[in-house]
């Protein structure tokens, strides 16, 4: 092989290395975004109550954005553990993206503006729609830094 065809192939096998480098970053990040900016949060809630009243759950409604450290933590840690199994047995999860407070607000007023204190924030609806409970002081706002026992604390008060 001569040298320039060496040349070549090293130079496609380089290309070729760096897409495949960044399709798998984009797939890393996309699986670390939880929030959805292009959903419509009245039908996602929608479908959500739906599914609730089948499943003779509530829904727990969860207002975030993707920027948000402690919100893509909180959505990490209600997928997994012993946070996941409560969160599944007793919810079903709609996320509502509320931007950096540009999105959804109306949505988030709707629900007692849980949101107001900071984010992540929670509402609980009965599978009528109905408010049941939501934060009002930021007590998910520092999500990274809560364990499950804390989260769990959390969830329990907003069950009462």
């Amino acid at each position: 092989m001569k040298q320039a065809d060496m040349l070549r192939a090293s130079r496609l096998a380089l290309n070729l290395f760096i897409l495949l480098a960044c399709l798998g970053s984009s797939a890393r990040a996309a699986d670390t975004m939880p929030y959805d900016e292009a959903a419509n949060a009245r039908a996602d809630i929608a479908a959500a109550l739906k599914q609730a009243k089948q499943q003779k759950k509530h829904v727990l409604l969860v207002f975030g954005a993707n920027w948000c450290k402690d919100c893509r933590e909180l959505a990490r840690k209600m997928g997994e553990g012993s946070l996941a199994q409560h969160v599944s047995r007793q919810y079903v999860v709609t996320k509502v993206d509320i931007g950096n407070w540009d999105r959804n607000q109306d949505v988030a007023a709707d629900y007692g503006n849980p949101s107001k204190k900071g984010i992540p924030a929670v509402a609980v609806l009965d599978a009528k729609g109905k408010l049941r409970h939501a934060t009002s002081a930021g007590e998910l706002a520092s999500a990274r830094d809560m364990g499950d026992a804390e989260l769990m604390a959390v969830f329990a008060q907003l069950a009462k």
